[in-house]
C-alpha cells in the first residue's frame, strides 16, 4: 500500500497529470474553501488544469484561474492588512487605556488641590474671601495648560503673584486712601525686584511648572503615540507584498496543499519584508517609550508630582504670611518706586497672630498620606509596566503574524516553502528596509522609503526631544514661542 500512497502524494509536485490522473485529482476541496470565502464557482475547475497561467503561485499541476489568483491575492492583501489594523487597534486601547488613567489621577490631584484652598487660606480672612476669584482662575490656568492651551505657564505664575501682591498691599493702606490703576500697576510690577513674598514664588514656579510640564508632555506622548499607531497601521501594503502574501497564505490552496500551513522561516521574510518599512520606527518608538517610562518614574522623585500639587495652598498661605510680617518694609519700598498715595493708615491684612496647623505646611515639608503615596507608586509602576511591553511592537509585528498561520517548530520538515512541501532553507532577513535588500520573499526598493511612515518617525524623535526637555525642566518662555502653533508648542522646547 506505501508505494500507491507515495505515488499519489508525488503527482502534485510533477508536471502535470495525465488525463487519468486528472481525474483523480478533484478540486472539491478547493471549491468548497473558494465559496466560503464569499466567492462563486463561476468559472471555478471540477479537476486540476494546468498552472502555466499563474503570475504568483508556482506553475504546475492546480485548481486555480488567473481570475481566482488575483481575487485570493486581494483576499489575503485585505486578511493581512485587517490583521494589522486589529493590531494597532489593541495597542491603541492600551495607550487610550493608560492615557485615561493618568488623566484621572492627574486631574483628582489638581482638583483635591483646589478644594483645600478654602481649608488652608480661610485664616487670612479678607484676603482670601475677598480674593476667591484670583486664586480660582490660578487654578483654571494650570488646568488649560495641562489640557493643552498656549498660554505660557511662567508668565501665568508671575502674573498670579503680581496680582496677589497688588491686592494684598492695597488692603494694607487705609480705606480712606484712594489707589488709581496706573498706581497699583507700578505695585503689582515690583514683585519680581522686591520679592515681597521672599522666595516662595520663585521655588513654587519651579516646581509647579516641571510637574505641569512633564505631566502635559506625558499625557501628549501617549496622546501622539496612540496617533502613530493608528496612522501606519492604515498604511497599504505594496504590490509586491501582495504577491508576496498571496503565494504564502493562499498558493498552497491552489496547489492542493490546504492543510500545509507554511514554514515559520518563510512567514518571517515575508511579513519581514510587508513590513519593513513599519519596522523602521523601531529606534525612535523605543526610545519615545523609554523617555515615556523616565518621565512616569520623575513623577514620584522628590517632590513628587503629589506633594507640588497638595503644596499649592500652603505655599500661598506661607507667602502672604512672609509679606504680612514684611508689609512695613515692602510699603516704604513701594513708596520709593511708585511715589505716596498718601498717608499710610492702620488697616492690616486680617492675618492670624498665629499661623495654623495648615499653614505650617511647607513644599519641602509636605508629605502625602499613606494612600497617596501608595496609589502615585501604584500609578508609576502600571504606567512603566504597560509601556515596557510595547516597547517592541514594530519588530514583533511580523512575528506575532507568523505565529497565527505558520508551521510550528516540529513541522520545519513538512511545511510550505513558497513552492512545495519541504523545510524552507533561506535565512531569515533582518529588522527594517535596508536588510530586505536579499530578500529571497519580497522585492523592495530600499532607496524608497514609505514618506507617511517617515513622517511619523519624525513625529516620534520631536516628541522624545520634547519629553526629554520637559524631564530636564526646560520650557518655551519667549513671547515668539508661546505663539508657536497649538501642534507644535507644547510648553517645553
Amino acid at each position: 500500500m506505501r508505494v500507491p500512497a507515495l505515488l499519489c502524494a508525488l503527482s502534485c509536485l510533477v508536471a502535470a497529470p495525465g488525463p487519468a490522473d486528472a481525474a483523480e485529482r478533484s478540486c472539491a476541496d478547493l471549491r468548497q474553501f473558494y465559496t466560503g470565502k464569499g466567492f462563486t464557482l463561476a468559472g471555478v475547475p471540477q479537476t486540476e488544469i494546468s498552472g502555466e497561467h499563474l503570475r504568483m503561485c508556482p506553475q504546475g499541476p492546480t485548481c486555480c484561474t488567473s481570475t481566482m489568483e488575483e481575487k485570493l491575492a486581494d483576499l489575503s492583501t485585505r486578511e493581512t492588512e485587517g490583521l494589522i489594523r486589529e493590531a494597532g487597534r489593541s495597542l491603541q486601547a492600551s495607550f487610550n487605556a493608560l492615557h485615561r488613567s493618568f488623566d484621572t489621577y492627574f486631574t483628582e490631584l489638581h482638583g483635591r488641590s483646589e478644594r483645600s484652598l478654602q481649608e488652608v487660606l480661610s485664616p487670612l480672612g479678607p484676603l482670601y474671601s475677598q480674593n476667591t476669584r484670583l486664586y480660582g482662575d490660578l487654578y483654571t490656568d494650570l488646568r488649560q495648560y495641562y489640557r493643552g492651551s498656549a498660554l505660557n505657564l511662567d508668565e501665568t505664575l508671575s502674573e498670579f503673584w503680581s496680582r496677589l501682591l497688588e491686592r494684598t498691599f492695597k488692603s494694607s493702606i487705609s480705606t480712606d486712601v484712594s489707589l488709581s490703576e496706573d498706581y497699583l500697576e507700578c505695585v503689582a510690577k515690583q514683585q519680581e525686584t522686591l520679592r515681597p513674598f521672599g522666595d516662595i514664588p520663585r521655588d513654587m514656579k519651579a516646581k509647579v511648572i516641571r510637574a505641569f510640564v512633564t505631566a502635559r508632555s506625558f499625557v501628549q506622548g501617549l496622546v501622539l503615540s496612540g496617533e502613530v499607531v493608528r496612522k501606519v497601521s492604515q498604511v497599504p501594503l505594496s504590490s509586491e507584498c501582495v504577491r508576496a502574501l498571496m503565494r504564502l497564505v493562499y498558493c498552497p490552496h491552489c496547489r492542493g496543499l490546504a492543510s500545509v500551513k507554511p514554514c515559520s522561516n518563510y512567514c518571517s521574510n515575508v511579513m519581514k519584508g510587508c513590513l519593513a518599512n513599519q519596522a523602521d520606527l523601531d529606534p525612535e518608538w523605543q526610545n519615545l517609550i523609554d523617555t515615556m517610562i523616565q518621565v512616569a518614574a520623575s513623577f514620584s522623585t522628590e517632590p513628587s508630582l503629589d506633594v507640588v500639587l497638595s503644596s499649592i495652598p500652603a505655599r500661598i498661605y506661607e507667602a502672604v504670611h512672609y509679606l504680612h510680617e514684611n508689609m512695613d518694609t515692602v510699603r516704604a519700598k513701594v513708596y520709593q518706586t511708585c511715589g505716596a498715595p498718601g498717608e499710610p493708615g492702620t488697616g492690616s491684612p486680617n492675618l492670624p497672630e498665629q499661623r495654623g496647623k495648615s499653614s505650617s505646611l511647607t513644599a519641602s515639608e509636605y508629605k502625602p498620606s499613606p494612600t497617596a503615596e501608595l496609589r502615585l507608586e501604584m500609578q508609576v509602576s502600571d504606567l512603566s509596566s504597560k509601556l515596557r511591553e510595547m516597547r517592541q511592537y514594530w519588530i514583533q509585528v511580523p512575528m506575532a503574524l507568523c505565529s497565527k498561520m505558520a508551521a510550528g517548530g516540529a513541522g520545519q520538515d513538512k511545511c510550505w516553502n513558497g513552492m512545495t512541501k519541504a523545510r524552507y532553507l533561506p535565512e531569515v532577513m533582518g529588522d527594517g528596509l535596508a536588510n530586505q535588500i536579499n530578500n529571497p520573499e519580497v522585492e523592495l526598493d530600499i532607496t524608497k522609503p514609505d514618506m507617511t511612515i517617515r513622517q511619523q518617525i519624525m513625529q516620534l524623535k520631536i516628541t522624545s526631544n520634547r519629553l526629554k526637555n520637559a524631564l530636564d525642566g526646560m520650557m518655551w518662555t519667549s513671547r515668539t514661542q508661546a505663539k508657536t502653533s497649538a501642534a507644535q508648542e507644547v510648553g517645553c522646547v
